[in-house]
């Protein structure tokens, strides 16, 4: 398994929107604008929900590797980076242990 598979997914998402290539998807959503990617980041979290629903464990890893996908074409055209997130990751993973008393509404959502 390779474990730098999402920095490398970030570097070619972000060489086809420096350096585009004919034919290449990225580029397409890139072209699209925000409004594209984001109807299909929503497109891909449907589908997602729908695989984990249906209890197609082969389906819904390809769902979420869809969204993952999506969500890094958004991440990009936003400026943000797959640093940024796993830095903010790191920051919650702290938190651990800190439980939140929950109101009862929230815990039926």
């Amino acid at each position: 398994m390779n474990d730098n598979v999402l920095k490398e997914l970030e570097a070619v998402i972000a060489g086809r929107r420096e350096n585009p290539e004919e034919g290449s998807y990225t580029c397409y959503l890139f072209e699209k604008g925000l409004d594209k990617i984001l109807k299909k980041v929503g497109e891909e979290c449907a589908e997602t929900i729908i695989a984990a629903k249906n209890g197609d464990n082969e389906e819904l890893k390809n769902e979420i590797s869809d969204l993952v996908y999506h969500i890094m074409v958004m991440m990009n055209e936003r400026g943000l980076s797959l640093d940024d997130v796993l830095l903010e990751l790191d920051c919650r993973s702290k938190k651990i242990g800190n439980l939140k008393v929950m109101k009862k509404v929230d815990r039926n959502t």
